[in-house]
């Protein structure tokens, strides 16, 4: 398709790399879809990729392919060490052919950074040197010569292998810590022989990984390096180091693509997926250092979530491409509506990671609270327009409803949703509101701009009873009423105590006393959130959360982030905190571990953050409705906004 964008121009111009041309200048970066099995590519992942070209992506880099049989960081890592990965890999690079996106495998290998297996058990873990990894707790072997010689070859043969299958490049993966990184970092690797040592010895081994996969495919096939710039751990590289071996290895490559972190280390895994916390390209100015420093095209990424942002790094000649992963997970079809002039069409991504990531660490395909669709493009991939239009009431404007209405009304219902409040929302309208997260608001704003798309009748300031339900005889009721501020039941609170909760805090509808207690029971952003915006305010805030840690419940890095922004605000955090009771100056609680009393004294206000507790009033009133009735969201059952949007639009494709 020719370039038609006037507002980003220079996003849609093709790139030279190596011999490969891409058509635009939006990237798919390598990432984890937990969708391989076996070590192999499955249709849920071709479906997975196809969904992304067919919105427009000029390159798909696939997630990382082990290159040595130790190179297993997890039990669902692709594989590349023998000739059964072709078949699927083939079938891979058809299908985004077919859409004139091109595509480039990771080759990996993560040294001593092992996540899981699948028996669940250890195994030995190889590293440049025996240097430990405080994220993982493992204490790697050195890799003998012998073993370098095999893990080079094993490069080598993934690359012949990728290349037989029809792809269009390979990048090697030096970055965030993994094995080339490991031989690279003068903290890690304390070799004593020719990797070791010296800058250039330390660059012996990718130099030589370089050089083995160059010879076995030929100089038509574009090898690439990925490579940190500021690993952001103490004892880490930082962008100089890192720009020295970009200028010495560049000549080798094709291009190099940077970004920040490391897995070894808590603050350095944080930009591996950087949250909302951090700002919006924030790694263009490293790459613009590396653009000035090499001749080859630079790819960069680091939540670049718009097509606007990604245009201005480009234009001003920070990078060559960018890579837009999440926005892409979030919209696949972004580059289009890019490129058609439409930006207020694209579903922007958040920076939440709960789906994305998060669902990564916990082993399950990777999705997108906003569009539960990702991942699951065999399910709900192609909407097909109903033969037997509905009237649908919605009856709630939180995501859940949203999401239904917007997926009904597309699915050609006639759809009318109706919200109590003054704007739809619920409660993502008070995630917005805690420090640092005011991007989470955008939820409200895709799901708005979708349901005008689709055509749906919106009512605000519209509370709906049971009669109004019979006498509007709707053909299917989706009720999504959400839910309110849980207050737990059986607790010793004294009349005199002071007790609000954190939605009352969020609100403002609270007068708040300089010596502040939270009771955490959900461990999520709430409590670690309320408490940032206390302590920010000059309060003395103790967070007693019911769980092992604080966020104990949310994605790694976001937790990790949150933690340690209010850590510096001197927040005390006392875990294991099950609340009891408060009187009018103690919190009472009890260790959950060992059932001990627990006094948090000097306690003005008590700051209930316990969860949510379902409004299903509604609900009940229509039990006895002619029509159909789906309850979704936290009327059903308290839960966050990604079931909440999985519900609805699993409630719309079921009318």
């Amino acid at each position: 398709m020719p370039d038609t964008s006037q507002l980003f121009p220079h996003l849609f111009t093709p790139l030279k790399i190596g011999g490969v041309e891409v058509a635009n200048r939006i990237l798919s970066t390598g990432h984890d879809t937990s969708m391989a099995h076996n070590g192999q590519v499955t249709d849920a992942m071709i479906a997975y990729h196809e969904s992304r070209a067919r919105g427009g992506a000029g390159l798909i880099v696939s997630q990382v392919v082990g290159v040595h049989e130790t190179a297993r960081y997890t039990s669902h890592v692709l594989m590349g060490t023998n000739d059964d990965c072709l078949p699927g890999f083939s079938r891979l690079a058809q299908t985004l052919h077919a859409h004139g996106t091109r595509i480039f495998a990771q080759l990996f290998h993560p040294g001593r950074e092992i996540m899981e297996v699948a028996d669940g058990t250890a195994p030995v873990a190889y590293s440049a040197s025996a240097t430990p990894s405080d994220r993982f707790h493992v204490i790697p072997r050195a890799m003998s010569r012998r073993m370098i010689r095999e893990v080079v070859d094993g490069y080598a043969a993934a690359a012949r292998r990728m290349q037989t299958a029809g792809l269009d490049g390979v990048e090697i993966v030096a970055s965030h810590g993994y094995l080339p990184a490991q031989f690279l970092s003068p903290q890690v690797n304390r070799r004593d022989d020719d990797y070791g040592g010296s800058a250039e010895n330390r660059m012996r081994f990718v130099r030589e990984v370089i050089d083995a996969v160059r010879t076995a495919t030929g100089d038509g096939f574009a090898i690439g390096l990925r490579i940190s710039g500021d690993e952001h751990t103490h004892d880490g590289m930082e962008d100089a180091d890192s720009l020295d071996v970009i200028r010495a290895l560049a000549p080798g490559l094709d291009y190099v693509s940077v970004i920040a972190g490391t897995s070894a280390s808590l603050s350095g895994a944080i930009h591996i997926v950087p949250p909302m916390f951090e700002e919006t390209g924030y790694l263009a100015p490293f790459a613009h250092a590396v653009k000035q420093a090499v001749d080859i095209p630079v790819m960069v990424a680091g939540r670049i979530n718009q097509p606007q942002e990604a245009e201005g790094i480009i234009a001003t000649g920070q990078a060559d491409m960018c890579g837009m992963t999440r926005a892409l997970i979030c919209d696949p079809a972004m580059p289009a509506k890019a490129r058609a002039d439409s930006p207020d069409d694209i579903r922007a991504c958040i920076g939440c990671n709960q789906a994305c990531i998060g669902h990564f660490h916990k082993g399950v395909p990777i999705s997108c609270i906003q569009f539960p669709e990702t991942g699951r493009e065999l399910i709900y991939g192609t909407r097909r327009q109903t033969g037997a239009p509905r009237t649908v009431m919605v009856i709630g404007g939180g995501p859940a409803g949203m999401k239904a209405a917007a997926t009904a009304a597309a699915l050609g219902h006639d759809v009318t949703l109706h919200e109590a409040a003054a704007q739809p929302g619920g409660q993502a309208l008070l995630a917005q509101m805690l420090p640092g997260r005011a991007e989470f608001g955008g939820i409200v704003t895709n799901l708005s701009r979708e349901m005008q798309q689709a055509g749906v009748t919106v009512h605000l300031n519209s509370s709906v009873t049971a009669d109004m339900v019979a006498q509007a005889a709707p053909d299917a009721v989706i009720v999504a009423t959400g839910g309110t501020a849980r207050i737990p039941q059986g607790m010793e609170f004294s009349d005199d105590a002071h007790i609000v909760t954190a939605w009352d805090v969020l609100r403002s509808h609270a007068n708040v006393g300089g010596s502040v207690t939270i009771a955490d029971w959900r461990a999520d952003w709430v409590g670690l959130g309320v408490a940032e915006l206390l302590a920010s305010a000059g309060r003395r805030v103790r967070l007693c959360v019911n769980g092992t840690h604080a966020g104990e419940m949310l994605q790694s890095y976001v937790r990790d982030t949150m933690v340690g922004r209010v850590q510096k605000l001197g927040v005390e955090i006392i875990p294991y905190a099950q609340l009891y009771g408060a009187d009018d100056d103690t919190a009472y609680f009890i260790n959950a571990a060992n059932g001990e009393a627990m006094m948090i004294e000097d306690t003005e206000t008590l700051v209930l953050a316990q969860g949510t507790d379902v409004a299903d009033a509604l609900l009940a009133a229509l039990e006895d409705y002619d029509g159909r009735v789906i309850g979704i969201g936290d009327c059903m059952a308290p839960r966050t906004a990604e079931e909440a949007v999985l519900d609805g639009l699993k409630a719309a494709w079921a009318l």
